[in-house]
């Protein structure tokens, strides 16, 4: 059962050998944070370096009474997913945000994606522009995907025809992120949605250990009628795959099977 909310924001944060992401992720999160009633939940799946140890630096510092500052210490790795329920379990804030330990808010993104949600009742979930550490624009909205879009992968038609509506469809090559859109699937490297939603959908669907369980997510918050929003007012730095690029070869079968598993739920 979720507990009625406590505080204003529930922050997500899975972590796994991010010793070299979490200390910026944090600053800039207490940053956009001052002045609020929240938690912070990370869940840590037995990072082997200093991880753990930065992360509770951080809190220490930042520990008062206003908020709650937790860290879950998993004995092995239990995968993204799993991992990522065990903090929305926790959660007791009116807004709860799923966020990468990779990425880095600019000043007053977090404020900026809550007005978004507040502006339209129909809108459920908002996402960021996400921006390479350069500064260039990250594409992370994509389309449900479709059964020829795998072939439309494999035969390298997407890369070839990347602004095409037809050919890179699933990875919305035709847009140029640039303007508020409604979406099907944001990245899930940052996610702000309400409790109200949290409690409507359910959690995260763990047969996804690694990979589509935030596209299956996306996909049952607009089955039960919610909209989801791209915002590119509010932007964020993220250094993609940092710790999936740790495990790259394994990570890439993760995906394939995952890719399966999604088809045969929903059956597109």
């Amino acid at each position: 059962m979720l507990a009625e909310p406590e505080f204003y924001y529930s922050v997500v944060i899975v972590t796994y050998n991010n010793e070299n992401e979490i200390t910026p992720c944090l600053d800039s999160l207490f940053l956009e944070l001052s002045g609020c009633l929240f938690q912070i939940i990370v869940i840590d799946n037995d990072s082997l370096d200093n991880t753990k140890e930065l992360i509770k630096q951080k809190f220490s510092r930042y520990d008062t009474k206003d908020v709650e500052l937790l860290l879950i210490e998993n004995t092995s790795n239990f995968g993204f997913t799993r991992a990522v329920n065990q903090g929305l379990k926790k959660c007791k804030g009116q807004y709860i945000l799923t966020l990468n330990p990779d990425t880095e808010f600019i000043t007053t993104s977090l404020f900026t994606l809550k007005n978004a949600l507040q502006e339209n009742s129909k809108v459920g979930v908002v996402a960021p522009q996400l921006l390479y550490p350069g500064g260039d624009i990250q594409p992370s909205c994509r389309r449900f995907p479709r059964h020829r879009d795998v072939l439309f992968e494999i035969t390298g038609l997407s890369y070839l025809f990347r602004q095409s509506r037809e050919f890179n469809c699933w990875k919305m090559g035709d847009f140029d992120h640039q303007s508020r859109k409604k979406v099907d699937q944001p990245q899930g490297a940052c996610l702000l949605f309400t409790y109200r939603v949290l409690k409507s959908v359910g959690y995260w669907d763990e047969k996804f250990p690694m990979f589509f369980s935030d596209v299956d997510w996306c996909r049952r918050v607009k089955n039960q009628g919610w909209e989801i929003l791209f915002e590119p007012h509010a932007k964020v730095i993220h250094r993609q795959g940092a710790s999936v690029l740790q495990r790259r070869p394994k990570m890439i079968w993760t995906s394939h099977q995952s890719f399966y598993k999604y088809f045969k739920k929903h059956r597109t």
